[in-house]
């Protein structure tokens, strides 16, 4: 077995693994404090992973994902940290979010709708004004300052995003549109998608808690939808609708 502590969203994790991969993958988070929680992974976990992802193929239509149990491992490792987040008021979120002039704007939709591809523009106009938080899977923290997005690890098979955190200035759900245009939402227009996009954990107690998060993102956070095509005029589009 491995060990490791690492630093997630102000949380301090320790991790027991099988396989030595994770730590690799873990290693720009490393920490020596006090640990908050602890997790740890049996052959079990990995196979749920399996399981899962073959579940999701067939419903999808898709043939399964080749991984290894190393990799399914990772993904063993972020459940169990999102399933215990909750108690920290933090939440995983499924989008890709990137920082502006130290604001950062999460972007949220189904998958295939081209969250990665538009952040890719918003570096393109910005430049090295645009810093990516997190490409896929950033931990969101509400408080009553407002909620803070946090840089992870499990940041997309492109491995685009850091270990910084951010003031949280906009969640945007993107659908695709010949036209580039933003209009600002109300919470239970966005609420289904937000639904989504947040990891629902599986123990009821925590799922609770999430709900009741996600109640307070949605209350306390600007909240819009972006049509867009993939011009680069859809960043700007976007940047000015969001900025305030």
């Amino acid at each position: 077995m491995f060990k490791g502590k690492y630093k997630f969203a102000d949380r301090i994790v320790e991790v027991d693994s099988i396989y030595e991969e994770v730590h690799n993958y873990c290693r720009d988070y490393y920490s020596d404090e006090v640990p908050d929680f602890s997790i740890s992974t049996s052959q079990e976990d990995i196979d749920f992973e399996y399981q899962r992802e073959l579940r999701c193929a067939a419903a999808e239509g898709r043939e399964p994902i080749a991984a290894t149990d190393e990799y399914r491992e990772e993904l063993a490792v972020y459940r169990k940290i999102a399933e215990r987040m909750p108690d920290y008021d933090t939440v995983l979120f499924h989008g890709s979010a990137i920082a502006v002039d130290g604001q950062c704007f999460l972007f949220t939709a189904k998958s295939g709708t081209g969250k990665s591809t538009h952040t890719r523009l918003w570096r393109e106009y910005f430049g090295d004004k645009a810093v990516m938080v997190n490409d896929d899977k950033p931990l969101v923290r509400i408080t009553n300052g407002g909620a803070v997005a946090y840089g992870t690890p499990y940041n997309g098979k492109h491995r685009l995003g850091c270990n910084i955190s951010v003031p949280l200035k906009a969640v945007c759900i993107l659908a695709r549109g010949s036209e580039n245009k933003i209009t600002r939402v109300t919470k239970s227009e966005a609420y289904s998608m937000l639904i989504q996009q947040v990891y629902r954990p599986q123990s009821p107690v925590q799922l609770a808690k999430t709900l009741r998060l996600i109640d307070e993102l949605a209350a306390g956070t600007d909240l819009y939808r972006l049509e867009c095509n993939m011009d680069i005029k859809a960043a700007e589009v976007a940047y000015n609708g969001m900025k305030g």
